[in-house]
């Protein structure tokens, strides 16, 4: 349980780390959250000040809590805050018909906190709670003051208030003091944190060898859930209680405590270190949770992210080189992270999966040293790396792709305009990216394979950026398993490039090239708002199959656009004139189907046409 005691060490790095305004706090031990909806003010002899409701945005409330599961019949009571069920004695008095009964609830929250209360680590709030809540006046108290709401036909409460059925509705404490100056949040106290941890650990006996620290201490079973939000109620470590009937360790050990056993501090400190990282920086994909954390809590980039969501840089010069451009930021911009670490700085990687509604499985977990995490980043970003149209910016730019972008052309459909992919489906891409990024594994084909078969059906989709964003990313993935191929050249016997390649003789290549004139010369043609589909996406999918069949077809199609612009023929026909130039009678009359590199052809001589830098226009303008 590597990732159990790297969790335990960033505990105890952070304890006492006040938490940012909207993060999460790094929970005490033997502590919980809930969110709370009346806020009782009592002075600290336990008389009645005030009742509010709490906001939305203030409402995480850090309790003390036992740890015992509230299950069963009769559920435990948490130590001190507390629904009002548990904490209002005249509840039963008030309750409406249609939530169900539970006279010990108040008897048990009385009994527990008198218990803490009369110990030697005991707390002057918990002596005030306790004064106020035997009196039995919470709901008396909450009507008068207007926070809960009578039904003037039953004269019972109304079963829905403060969002919640008014059962649940969790209270928590303000203790005043005598000099109205100072007063205790009861949630926030940490002398109240410390009180409670103590008495815990005196209430706590039947000390064993814990597996993960090979010490003596309390063994513990009931470990924590509320990890992950997707599925609040899932447990990382969890064990059967019922030993008389279940079997799931039979025949292997002759109890649960041989088969596992962690001790009680490390269990807590190693699970409330993660909730803290899962909310400060944990990303969620459908039931998967995402978390990286450095082993001295630096900065980390995202793994998931292009290169330009980590850094949107606005300021670019006039005339620049897109390629050299990108490689001197993202080599500044890992340079910046590598000096945050120090020697032996280690990466974690962990992704947790909701196997069931009670179970968490880690799906993926790595550790690797800092500098081998960041250089595998950047080979990702910089062997992903295309000439890409930035929507906001409304110019090309070089940058990668991040796993959205892959996942939602490798796999998505159009929704409202978007491709969006099926959850699921994008859950199982993000596991089979992340070794990519994080290991420098090499890219899945089969996710090469689907982009290359998406892009070559432009019809599919009926708005025409979704597919030029297929065939960009398409492009990218393409490139990089060239790259990954190392020295056998998947695709091509040279390198791909991310610009057109005049040197370029792959039939495959080239035919993209007459591709990407042939839909340019078309769409010339049409009046400014005229929208169509060219011939040449109209046969694209043909054409990628029975290319020297299908041009035919693109070619005759073409001619009455020429006609129509004497211009577009004369330009065009030059740029067909010099592909073809390069192609032997043999490859072009070659109907087999063609490579991935069709659309390293089309999207190279598609960005060159586009930009007018092609060496004929130049031509043009001499003449």
């Amino acid at each position: 349980m590597s990732w159990a005691n790297e969790l335990y060490k960033v505990y105890e790095l952070a304890v006492g780390t006040e938490a940012a305004e909207g993060e999460s706090p790094l929970l005490p031990v033997s502590h919980s959250v809930q969110k709370a909806q009346i806020e009782l003010v009592i002075d600290e002899e336990g008389n009645f000040v005030s009742a509010n409701t709490v906001s939305e945005d203030s409402n995480e409330t850090i309790i003390p809590d036992t740890g015992k599961a509230r299950t069963g019949i009769y559920p435990p009571p948490y130590p001190l805050n507390d629904c009002l069920k548990y904490i209002a004695g005249d509840f039963n008095a008030f309750i409406p018909d249609t939530i169900k009964r539970n006279d010990r609830n108040h008897d048990d929250y009385l009994k527990q906190l008198s218990d803490w209360r009369e110990s030697e680590n005991t707390h002057k709030a918990v002596e005030a709670v306790y004064n106020y809540v035997k009196e039995n006046t919470v709901i008396y108290d909450c009507i008068k003051s207007g926070i809960l709401l009578i039904d003037e036909s039953s004269g019972k409460l109304k079963e829905k208030q403060l969002g919640t059925t008014v059962d649940k509705c969790f209270v928590r404490f303000i203790v005043l003091y005598s000099d109205k100056e100072s007063e205790i949040k009861t949630w926030k106290d940490r002398t109240l944190y410390d009180s409670f941890i103590a008495y815990l650990a005196e209430k706590q006996s039947g000390k064993q060898l814990c597996y993960a620290t090979g010490r003596e201490s309390m063994a513990y079973y009931t470990h924590p859930y509320q990890i992950v939000k997707s599925v609040p109620r899932a447990k990382l470590i969890s064990s059967d209680h019922d030993e008389t009937t279940d079997f799931t360790y039979r025949g292997r050990f002759a109890n649960k405590e041989q088969a596992l056993s962690v001790g009680y501090e490390f269990s807590q400190k190693m699970h409330n270190a993660l909730k803290w990282l899962i909310g400060r920086q944990g990303m969620y994909f459908d039931t998967l949770t995402l978390v990286t954390w450095q082993s001295s809590l630096a900065e980390l980039p995202s793994v998931t992210k292009s290169a330009w969501d980590l850094d949107d840089d606005e300021e670019q010069k006039e005339d620049y080189d897109p390629k050299r451009y990108f490689s001197e930021r993202l080599a500044a911009l890992m340079l910046g992270y590598k000096k945050k670490f120090n020697d032996g700085d280690k990466v974690m990687v962990m992704g947790l999966d909701a196997a069931t509604t009670g179970r968490l499985s880690v799906a993926i977990y790595t550790e690797l040293d800092g500098s081998v995490f960041l250089d595998n980043l950047q080979k990702w970003h910089e062997q992903t790396a295309w000439l890409r149209l930035n929507s906001k910016k409304k110019h090309s730019e070089v940058n990668s792709f991040g796993f959205y972008d892959i996942a939602n052309c490798a796999f998505g459909t159009e929704q409202s305009g978007k491709l969006e992919c099926d959850k699921k489906l994008l859950r199982d891409t993000v596991l089979r990216l992340l070794p990519c990024t994080v290991e420098g594994k090499r890219l899945p084909s089969d996710i090469v394979t689907a982009l290359c078969n998406r892009a070559s059906k432009p019809l599919d989709y009926e708005q025409k950026y979704n597919h030029d964003r297929i065939v960009e990313t398409a492009c990218g993935m393409i490139r990089k398993a060239q790259l990954d191929s190392g020295n056998n050249k998947k695709y091509y016997k040279g390198e791909i490039t991310m610009a057109y390649d005049p040197n370029c003789t792959d039939r495959s290549y080239l035919f993209g090239c007459l591709l990407a004139i042939a839909d340019k010369a078309e769409s010339d043609t049409y009046g400014k708002d005229e929208k169509r589909i060219t011939n040449a996406r109209r046969y694209w999918s043909a054409f990628s199959s029975r290319p020297y069949q299908t041009w035919q077809t693109i070619e005759e199609k073409l001619e009455p656009y020429f006609e129509k612009d004497k211009g577009v023929m004369v330009r065009y026909t030059k740029h067909l004139n010099e592909i073809m130039g390069k192609m032997s009678l043999d490859d072009f009359k070659d109907n087999t189907k063609l490579s991935p590199m069709y659309l390293i052809g089309f999207h190279h001589y598609n960005a060159l046409l586009w930009a007018g830098k092609s060496n004929n226009d130049e031509e043009n303008e001499e003449e």
